[in-house]
C-alpha cells in the first residue's frame, strides 16, 4: 500500500524559497582566527586527541622529565653524587658578566636628517606658490580693469567680464596649502601679510638662511638625555646616505629650544638687510616655527645592536669529568653544585626519554584516531562527537591513573606481605568500569572500540604484558555487553558479578599458564579477579547519575523515571492544561509504536512526548484543547500576536525542560517538534485581514507566522512531530473510519515531507511509510466502534416477558426467528444488523461544532 507520494516540483520550489540565502564564507582575519579555532568542533576533537595522547605518554614514560638528584641551594645531600660521564658546566655569574659589558660597549644609535624633512625644499615651494597666485590675481584685475575702459568707451558690445567667482576659494585653498606645506598652524595675519608684500624672494631667502645651519647642525627634542651618552658617545646615523659615524662631542647638538633662540638672535642680520620690519618679525618668527627635531633616538635599532651583542658573548663553560664527584653526603649544597647536578640531569632526560615520549604520543595518538573512526563516529551532530570523545579522553585517563596507582599499591603491599604478589593483586583493578559506562551512555559499539585501548592502556600500565591485555580486554567486553539497553540500577550490579566470574576463569588460566595452578597466588588472583568484577559494578553504580549530570547524556534508568506519570512537571501539566496532557499521552502512545519499526529509541521517544507540549501549562486556556467550551482568546487577538503565543509554547517548554533538568536529548525534541513549520490558520486570517483593509496579502510575511526551529535532527523528534500533528488532526474527524484516518495520517506526513521539515533527520522514505502504518493501526485503536447500550430500567421488563415468552415456547421454537427491517435490512428483536447512522459518529452532533477549531493550535 503506497501511503506517500514524491514531492511534486511546485513543493520543491516552494521549499527552495523558505530557504534562507547562502552566506559567502569570509576568509577570518588573523585576529579572530584564533577563537574560531578552539569553537570548531573538529578542532576540539582534534585538541582532545593530541593532548591524551601527550599527557599518556609522559605517564607510561616519566623517566623523560624526571630527574635522578634534585636539591636547592642549602639543602644537605643525602648521598654521593658522581657525574656519569663528561659535561660542560656553564659559568653563568661569569658569563653575565661578559655580557654586560658587551652591553655597556653598545653605542646608542640616533637617526639624522640633515635636510629636516626636506625643509628648505618645502619653503621654497610655499613662497613659489604664493607668488604665483599674487601674480595671477593681479593680471586678473588688470584684464577687468581694460574691460571696463573699453566698455566705457563703447568699444565693446558686451558688459566687461565680473571678477571670477573661484578667486575667494583660491585664496583659501592657497592659504590652508601654504600652511599644511609648512606644517603650521593657519595663521591669517601672516597670510594677508606675505599676500600684501607678495610674497617676495627676499624674505623667503632669509627664511632659508635663517633655518638651514640649524637642521644642518642637528636639533634633538630631549637634550638631556643625548648628554647622558656624552662618556662614551653616540652613534650618528645618516637617514639620507646611511652612513655611520661615532660622535664623541654631544654639546655641537641644538636642543629644540637652544634651536629657536639661535633663530631670532639674528635680528639685526636682517634688519641691516632693510627689510621691512613687518617682515623682520615674519621670517624670524616664521623659521622659529618651523624648525624640529631631525636628531631622533632609534630605540629599536640600538635594542637590536644589544642583543646582538649579548648573543656574540660566548658562554664561559668548564669541564667536568666522568667520575667527578658533584657534591658528597652530607655536603650543604651551594649554587655551584645546583648547576652541575642540574646539567647531569638535563642530559640525562634529553638522552632518555625526549626522543621516546613523542614517539609513544604519536603510536597512542593513531591508537585513539582508529577508535574515533570506528566507534564514536555515531551522529551527525558535531558536538555529539565532541562530547562523547571528551567523555572518552576522560574516562580512558582515569583508568590509566588508576591503574598505575593500583601497580604502587600492588608493590607496598607485596612488600610488607611476603605472600602477596603484585602481580596477583592487579586484578583487582575494576578496568570493565569504564566500558561498563560507555556502554550505558554511547551503546556496545562504542564500547568494544574503548575496550581495545583501554586493554592497551592498563597492560602498558603494568609492565606491557599481554596476559594482562588479554585480562582486561575480555573483562571490559563482557562488563559492556552486560549492561546494553539498561533500564535499572541493580543490572549495573549483575553485570559486575557476570565480570566477576568470568574474571575469575581469566585470572586462573593466565596463572596456570605462567606458573601453577595449584599455589597460593593462584587463589589469590582468583579472588582478586572477582573483587575487581564486583568494583566494576559497585564503582559504575556510583559514577552513573554524576555523568549524566557532568555531560548531559540521558540513560534509560532516567528515561524510565521520568516516564512515571507522576513526576512533578507531569503532574502540573495534568492540572493546568488536561486537554494537552490527553494530547501528549496519546502522543506518546502512537511514537512508542512506531519507534520500533524505524530504528528509534521506543523509551526516549515516549518520554519525550509526554513533555514536548509542556510549554502550555503556561497559558493553557490559549489552546483549543483546553478551553473546554469556555471563550476562545483568540478572536480577541490580531493573527500575528495569536501566532507569538504559539510558537512561545515552545520557548517556554524548553525553559521548564532545563529548570527540571528533563536532559539534553528531550529538551532537543521539545525545541524541534514543530521544526520551522508554518501556522496556517493564523497566517491564512492574517492575510484575510489583510485583503479587508485594502492591503495586499503578499505584505503579510510568512516568517513571521513559522516556528523558529530548528528542525528535527532525530528519529525521535521526527517521530513527536508526526504523530504531534497527526493526532491532532485526528480530532477533526466526523467520521473516524479506517480509510478516513489512513487519508488524514498520509496526507499530514506528506505536508511535513513536502514542507522540509524532515530534511534533517534520519528518517528514510521506507521509515515515513513504517511510521504510517503503525499511526493508522493505534488512531484505528483509538476511534474504535461501540453499540449504545439500552437503559437497564427499561430493559428489565422487556427481557422478563421475553424470557417467559421463550419457557412457554421452547418446545417448539428454540431460534429466534429473523425478519426483514423496514429498511430492507435484517434484524433480530427488532434491532438491525447494523448501527443507526447517528451511532457510527464519533462525536455527539453538538461536539461537531467544535471540529473546525480543533486544529488552531497547529494552525492547520
Amino acid at each position: 500500500m503506497k501511503i506517500l507520494n514524491l514531492r511534486t516540483g511546485k513543493d520543491a520550489a516552494v521549499k527552495q524559497r523558505s530557504k534562507p540565502p547562502a552566506r559567502r564564507r569570509e576568509k577570518p582575519s588573523g585576529a579572530r582566527w584564533l577563537p574560531r579555532f578552539f569553537k570548531d568542533p573538529e578542532s576540539q576533537r582534534w585538541m582532545i586527541l593530541i593532548g591524551l595522547s601527550c599527557v599518556v605518554a609522559l605517564l607510561i614514560y616519566p623517566s623523560g622529565f624526571s630527574r635522578t638528584v634534585e636539591y636547592k641551594v642549602g639543602d644537605v645531600a643525602e648521598r654521593d653524587v658522581k657525574a656519569s660521564r663528561d659535561f660542560l658546566v656553564e659559568n653563568e655569574l661569569l658569563t653575565a658578566k661578559n655580557r654586560q659589558e658587551a652591553e655597556k660597549a653598545v653605542l646608542s644609535v640616533y637617526d639624522f636628517d640633515r635636510s629636516g624633512g626636506n625643509l628648505v625644499q618645502r619653503v621654497n615651494e610655499a613662497f613659489r606658490a604664493g607668488r604665483e597666485y599674487v601674480a595671477a590675481v593681479k593680471a586678473g584685475a588688470e584684464a577687468r580693469k581694460k574691460a571696463e575702459e573699453e566698455a566705457a568707451a563703447g568699444e565693446a558690445e558686451k558688459a566687461p567680464p565680473a571678477e571670477p567667482e573661484s578667486e575667494a576659494l583660491n585664496e583659501a585653498a592657497l592659504r590652508d596649502g601654504f600652511f599644511e606645506l609648512l606644517e603650521l598652524p593657519v595663521d591669517e595675519a601672516v597670510f594677508r601679510t606675505l599676500t600684501a608684500a607678495g610674497f617676495p624672494e627676499e624674505a623667503e631667502k632669509w627664511v632659508v638662511e635663517l633655518i638651514r645651519p640649524v637642521i644642518e647642525r642637528g636639533v634633538v627634542s630631549n637634550k638631556s638625555m643625548l648628554m647622558s651618552q656624552s662618556e662614551k658617545g653616540i652613534l650618528l646615523h645618516d637617514i639620507q646616505t646611511g652612513k655611520e659615524t661615532e660622535v664623541n662631542d654631544l654639546t655641537t647638538f641644538y636642543s629644540l629650544e637652544s634651536a629657536r633662540q639661535t633663530i631670532l638672535s639674528r635680528r639685526d642680520e636682517l634688519r641691516k638687510a632693510m627689510l621691512p620690519s613687518a617682515l623682520v618679525n615674519l621670517c624670524l618668527d616664521m623659521a622659529a616655527a618651523v624648525v624640529k627635531p631631525n636628531l631622533t633616538f632609534n630605540k629599536r635599532e640600538t635594542e637590536l645592536r644589544v642583543d646582538e651583542a649579548r648573543k656574540a658573548v660566548k658562554p664561559f663553560y668548564y669541564v667536568v669529568k666522568k667520575g667527578e664527584m658533584l657534591v658528597r653526603e652530607g655536603e650543604r649544597v651551594t649554587e655551584e653544585h645546583v648547576r652541575k647536578l642540574a646539567e647531569q640531569n638535563k642530559r640525562l632526560s634529553r638522552e632518555g626519554g625526549l626522543g621516546r615520549i613523542p614517539a609513544i604520543a604519536l603510536l597512542f595518538m593513531l591508537l585513539l584516531s582508529g577508535m574515533y573512526m570506528t566507534g564514536l563516529i555515531r551522529r551527525r551532530i558535531p558536538t555529539s562527537e565532541t562530547r562523547d570523545l571528551l567523555f572518552n579522553a576522560l574516562v580512558i585517563l582515569t583508568m590509566f591513573l588508576l591503574l598505575l596507582a593500583a601497580d604502587i599499591v600492588s608493590q607496598e603491599v607485596a612488600r610488607g606481605f611476603h605472600f602477596f604478589s603484585p602481580r596477583a593483586l592487579l586484578y583487582a583493578a575494576p578496568v570493565a568500569s569504564g566500558a561498563m559506562l560507555v556502554s550505558v551512555f554511547m551503546g556496545m559499539r562504542v564500547a568494544a572500540s574503548f575496550s581495545v585501548v583501554a586493554a592497551v592502556l592498563a597492560s602498558m600500565a603494568v609492565g606491557g604484558q599481554a596476559a594482562f591485555f588479554i585480562y582486561f580486554f575480555v573483562s571490559a567486553l563482557v562488563g559492556a555487553y552486560g549492561v546494553t539497553h539498561c533500564r535499572e540500577r541493580g543490572v549495573l550490579i549483575r553485570s559486575g558479578l557476570k565480570v566477576s566470574l568470568v574474571n575469575v576463569l581469566m585470572a586462573g588460566a593466565i596463572e596456570a599458564i605462567v606458573g601453577s595452578f595449584y599455589s597460593v597466588e593462584t587463589l589469590i588472583a582468583a579472588a582478586a579477579a572477582f573483587v575487581g568484577g564486583v568494583l566494576a559494578g559497585v564503582v559504575t553504580t556510583g559514577l552513573l547519575p554524576l555523568i549524566e549530570m557532568s555531560f548531559g547524556y540521558t540513560t534509560d534508568i532516567k528515561l524510565l523515571e521520568l516516564s512515571n506519570l507522576d513526576q512533578p512537571l507531569l503532574k502540573e501539566l495534568m492540572v493546568q492544561a488536561p486537554g494537552t496532557y490527553h494530547h501528549s499521552v496519546i502522543v506518546s502512545n502512537m511514537v512508542e509504536a512506531a519507534a520500533p519499526a524505524v530504528g528509534a529509541n521506543p523509551l526516549l521517544a515516549k518520554v519525550a512526548a509526554y513533555y514536548h507540549d509542556i510549554g502550555k501549562a503556561r497559558k493553557p486556556l490559549y489552546f483549543i484543547e483546553n478551553q473546554m467550551g469556555c471563550e476562545n482568546r483568540h478572536e480577541r487577538l490580531a493573527p500575528s500576536m495569536s501566532a507569538l503565543i504559539l510558537i512561545s509554547h515552545v520557548k517556554d517548554g524548553v525553559d521548564l525542560a532545563r529548570r527540571y533538568k528533563l536532559g539534553k536529548e528531550i529538551t532537543d525534541i521539545i525545541m524541534q517538534h514543530h521544526g520551522t513549520s508554518l501556522i496556517h490558520f493564523f497566517f491564512e486570517k492574517a492575510k484575510e485581514q489583510a485583503e479587508k483593509k485594502g492591503l495586499k496579502a503578499q505584505q503579510v510575511k510568512e516568517e513571521d507566522f513559522r516556528y523558529p526551529g530548528p528542525r528535527p535532527q532525530t528519529k525521535e523528534a521526527g517521530l513527536v512531530m508526526l504523530a504531534d500533528i497527526v493526532e491532532a488532526a485526528s480530532k477533526t474527524l466526523v467520521d473516524p473510519t479506517g480509510a478516513r484516518i489512513q487519508g488524514l495520517v498520509q496526507k499530514m506526513i506528506n505536508k511535513a515531507f513536502s514542507d522540509g521539515q524532515l530534511d534533517e533527520c534520519e528518517l528514510t522514505l521506507k521509515d515515513l511509510h513504517e511510521i504510517a502504518k503503525s499511526f493508522n493501526k493505534t488512531l484505528s485503536g483509538i476511534f474504535h466502534h461501540r453499540i449504545e447500550y439500552p437503559d437497564a430500567a427499561k430493559a428489565a421488563p422487556q427481557r422478563l416477558r421475553e424470557k417467559a415468552a421463550q419457557s412457554a415456547e421452547s418446545s417448539e421454537r428454540r431460534t429466534v426467528p429473523m425478519e426483514r427491517a423496514t429498511d430492507g435490512k435484517w434484524a433480530v428483536n427488532g434491532h438491525t444488523d447494523t448501527v443507526p447512522e447517528a451511532d457510527q459518529r464519533s462525536r455527539r452532533p453538538e461536539d461537531q461544532k467544535e471540529t473546525g477549531e480543533s486544529l488552531k493550535r497547529l494552525g492547520l
